[in-house]
């Protein structure tokens, strides 16, 4: 038996190279990961001389959590063939899909970092601190929001499930189609 044909678990198989839904265990790990990170950077760096923090992380991965959002009511709409839509490009929904994995990463990873970094400055009692905390917390919830749209988005991928009275012919009680 060859190593493309081993049955055994963690084997290069068929199964092995199949992409699943994303693992909320990878989400949160990453996020704690991220979150721990940012506590010690933080806590190691001396905060009163660093500038203020941005807007802009926030205000972008709120942007994408709207655009994906869309792109998940649409996408499903679609892929269910309700009436009115358009039929969807298998090609795209494989992009959504790639997107929506990458996204619910890369957001789980922000809110991480601006969950250590907010529970960083809550604990903080410098001026600089308190002017940093409603960033750090919007950036947070953005990023929280990223990854719920994210996993909307790859959910929303899904092929529904058919009924087997779909696949029967008119007649035929056991779902078989053609000669008996």
């Amino acid at each position: 038996m060859t190593q493309a044909q081993s049955p055994r678990p963690g084997g290069s198989g068929p199964d092995r190279s199949r992409m699943g839904p994303t693992r909320l265990s990878t989400l949160v790990v990453a996020g704690l990961g991220a979150a721990a990170v940012a506590w010690f950077v933080v806590s190691a760096l001396y905060y009163d001389y660093l500038p203020d923090l941005p807007w802009l992380p926030a205000v972008t991965l709120a942007a994408l959590a709207v655009l994906e959002a869309y792109a998940a009511v649409n996408t499903r709409g679609r892929v269910e063939r309700r009436p009115g839509r358009d039929p969807v490009n298998p090609l795209l929904v494989a992009r959504f899909v790639v997107l929506a994995k990458a996204s619910a990463l890369a957001g789980a990873i922000f809110a991480g970092f601006y969950a250590g970094l907010a529970g960083w400055l809550l604990v903080e009692t410098t001026d600089a601190a308190a002017g940093d905390r409603p960033v750090a917390v919007a950036s947070l919830l953005s990023g929280l929001a990223l990854v719920a749209a994210a996993l909307f988005l790859e959910r929303s991928c899904r092929v529904p499930e058919r009924d087997d009275d779909e696949d029967r012919e008119p007649g035929d009680r056991e779902g078989r189609i053609g000669p008996r």
